[in-house]
Order: structure tokens, then C-alpha cells, then sequence
């Protein structure tokens, strides 16, 4: 239906557009570290070839005991199950070199290649494998716009990958890859289970394939929370953690302590309307949502859902002049959505909605904007009953059909 379900706010980060050089200093700070080292090599090749029973003292020293079990194992032991599932997603795109005059001829030529450049990195996990297929699930935004993928095993092995399917609206992909490879795949929990202040990990490749795999701790901050990338974009119910999430880790999953994922990674909160920075708010598709989505996506490619078959935008967006002198609106009147074009054979010319019609409502639920409007028609299947209310001239409508 419209045209902008994938833009984001700049409130919130699109976590991955591409991977950011990052320098890390590796240095003595101070003279006397490195004086220190030197001066106590010796002792250091001394202490080595003396042989002391474990647990005893006798030099009058330290010594390293076993690590007693404590809870921070179950963490271990949950990464460790989904640790070879998860993998880094690399996207390339096209570049066009142009060479557009030719010296040597009569007028211009435009001679134009391409080649492939690395675009993005994310993340993803393995979800399933069936004979010599196995299917990753990622973000849509990690593979938006790629003309080839390719994904870095755990095990260091880079193989070519296919869009099965993507979906802008949920944010999810499903991309297949040979199994040959692959030595799990991960598992999902019931995401309508968990807690806020359970315990959970994230797993991913913050900053890119060079820290591939790694793992963050943290909390169910908010077991449900709804959220908007943007104003137009749609109402979502999201986990919210603070299990640190940075840029890479998109399309990665958020695991419960019994190593399953309950949750895929997908954006952050990076700073609210004042610009002030915010750490610890992150945000993850619900395993639930992600394993319906996901069958639809590997069955038929895509999602279908209900469109009223229109052009819209927003009236928040439209210029106070023209809310009375082009659109007709009452005074009160100043939230919903403009019809700027339907389309032959969708719902809204076949009820005859027109080019200025103002939609605020549908099945009696106001819709202040096209996120809005998404949400609420998303709500419905085949087959449901759809009323519309809108205004036309300054009058007030309601027009009723079934959803096809």
C-alpha cells in the first residue's frame, strides 16, 4: 500500500549500514608497566620451574584453585548451545564506473561496469536444516537492497547465501545456504513466557566480523513493548532488553537461559526527542512472531496482507493552509490519513474512496496517521468485514466492505 514502510526515525539507530572502522590502542600507559614487566621476568621464569603441589603455598604465594560452580555456568552452558548457530551476514553492492567522454570520437560515450562492493554486516542464526539446505533468519534491513549475501560460519567458513523471502513490515528475512557445514541450529522458546528481569544473552557480531560471536548479558527490561521506527511506520510489540546491542548485531538472537531464542535483535534506542544519549534500551522481534513469519516467508516468499490499494500521506504532514482550503476539513479535524491516489481494482476505488479523501477511522478505531492505518488493517484477514470512516468535503462518511 504505501510506499515508506521501511523508513526509520533518526531517533532510532538502523543498526547496521555499514561496518565502522574501529581502532583499538594497544600500548604501555606510563613508564613504569613496562619497567615492571621487564624487572620481574626473571622472577617470572623462576616461579615457572618451581614445581608446587596445586592448592598448597609453600612459597608464601597465590595460588589458582578451581572456579567453584556458580550461576554465571548456566550462562556458559546456554551460549555454548547457540554459539555454532550463529553467524555473520555480509551483503554486497553494485558500483557503476562511468567513463562518460570519449577524446577520441565524435561527441560523448558512456562506457558503464559493475562491481560488487561490501555494503553492510549483520548477523543471523541458523534455524533449521533439511538434507543439504539450512535455513538462516535475519533482519530485512541486513539484507535490504543486496545483490549478493554471503554468510560467515562460527567455524570461520564463508558460503554463498539466497533470499528465500523478506518482510519490511516485521523486519524479518529467511536466506538458505548449503548445509554441508552446518553443525546446529538453534531452537525457539515461547516468547509469551518470558519476564521482566529474566536473564537473557545476545548474541552477534557487534561492529562487524571481527567480533563475530560475541556475547552480552543482560535483563527482560519489558516483556511486551510496543514501539514505532517512525511515525508512519507500523505499531509493533517488541522485547525490550539491555543486553548491549550495537551496530552488527542486527538479525542476531536474544536467548533465554535454556539456550533458546526467544528473541531476534533488531533495533535500538539510540537517543530520545531532545538528542540526548540513552544506553541499555534495546529492542527484539518475539520468537513467536518470528516462527510465523518465517514459515510464511520459506512457504511462499512473502507476507500478504490487506491493502486498501491507495497512495497516502499523512495529514499531520499536509500544510495548515490547505487543511480547510483544498481539503475541507472542519476546524477539529486534524488527524488521519489523505488519499493522494487509489489503485484500479483495490479496495478503495471499489468503494469509492477519491484523490482528498481524509480516512480517520477504521472499523471504529481512529488512525492518526498511516502507521496507524497499517495497524489497523493488519489486524484483519480474508474475508473480515473493513468500515471506513472519512471525510470528503467536510462531511463525514463511513463506507463498509469485506477485506479480500
Amino acid at each position: 500500500m504505501e510506499k515508506n514502510e521501511e523508513d526509520w526515525d533518526l531517533k532510532f539507530d538502523k543498526f547496521w549500514l555499514r561496518v565502522a572502522g574501529v581502532g583499538l590502542v594497544a600500548g604501555l600507559i606510563g613508564g613504569g608497566v613496562s619497567l615492571g614487566v621487564a624487572h620481574t621476568w626473571e622472577n617470572w621464569q623462576t616461579s615457572m620451574s618451581t614445581k608446587v603441589p596445586s592448592g598448597s603455598n609453600k612459597s608464601g604465594g597465590a595460588t589458582v584453585k578451581k572456579n567453584a560452580a556458580t550461576a554465571s555456568t548456566q550462562a556458559s552452558e546456554a551460549y555454548a548451545k547457540v554459539q555454532n548457530a550463529v553467524v555473520s551476514i555480509i551483503t554486497y553492492e553494485s558500483t557503476d564506473n562511468s567513463n562518460s567522454f570519449d577524446l577520441f570520437n565524435q561527441g560523448s560515450q558512456s562506457t558503464t561496469t559493475n562491481s560488487l562492493t561490501k555494503a553492510s554486516e549483520g548477523s543471523g542464526v541458523i534455524y533449521k536444516k533439511s538434507g543439504n539446505v539450512a535455513y538462516v533468519v535475519t533482519n530485512n534491513h541486513v539484507v535490504s537492497g543486496a545483490k549478493k549475501i554471503k554468510v560467515l560460519l562460527s567455524n570461520g567458513k564463508s558460503v554463498d547465501a539466497n533470499l528465500v523471502g523478506k518482510d519490511a513490515t516485521t523486519d524479518l528475512a529467511v536466506l538458505k545456504i548449503n548445509a554441508a557445514n552446518v553443525s546446529t541450529v538453534a531452537s525457539f522458546g515461547d516468547s509469551s513466557q518470558v519476564k521482566a528481569g529474566q536473564d537473557v544473552l545476545a548474541v552477534g557480531s557487534p561492529m562487524g566480523t571481527k567480533y563475530a560471536n560475541s556475547v552480552t548479558k543482560g535483563i527482560i527490561s519489558a516483556p511486551k513493548r510496543t514501539v514505532k521506527a517512525s511515525s508512519d511506520a507500523v505499531a509493533t510489540t517488541v522485547i525490550q532488553t539491555d543486553a548491549a546491542i550495537n551496530s552488527g548485531n542486527s538479525g542476531g538472537p536474544l536467548v533465554n537461559m535454556a539456550g533458546q531464542v526467544i528473541g531476534i535483535n533488531s533495533m535500538k534506542l539510540s537517543s530520545d526527542g531532545s538528542g540526548t544519549s540513552v544506553e541499555g534500551i534495546g529492542f527484539s522481534i518475539p520468537s513467536n512472531e518470528v516462527v510465523n513469519v518465517i514459515n510464511q516467508l520459506v512457504k511462499n516468499g512473502k507476507i500478504s496482507r490487506p491493502s486498501l490499494g491507495i497512495s497516502a500521506v499523512s495529514l499531520s504532514r499536509v500544510e495548515p493552509s490547505q487543511l480547510q482550503s483544498v481539503l475541507k476539513l472542519p476546524t477539529n479535524v486534524t488527524k488521519g490519513v489523505v488519499v493522494m491516489e487509489t489503485e484500479s481494482g483495490g479496495i478503495a476505488a471499489k468503494v469509492g474512496l477519491k484523490q482528498y479523501d481524509v480516512i480517520t477511522a477504521i472499523n471504529d478505531q481512529k488512525v492518526n496517521n498511516i502507521g496507524e492505518l497499517k495497524t489497523q488493517l493488519y489486524k484483519l484477514k480474508s474475508g473480515d468485514t473493513i468500515k471506513i470512516a472519512y471525510y470528503r468535503n467536510g462531511q463525514l462518511k463511513t463506507v463498509t466492505t469485506k477485506v479480500e
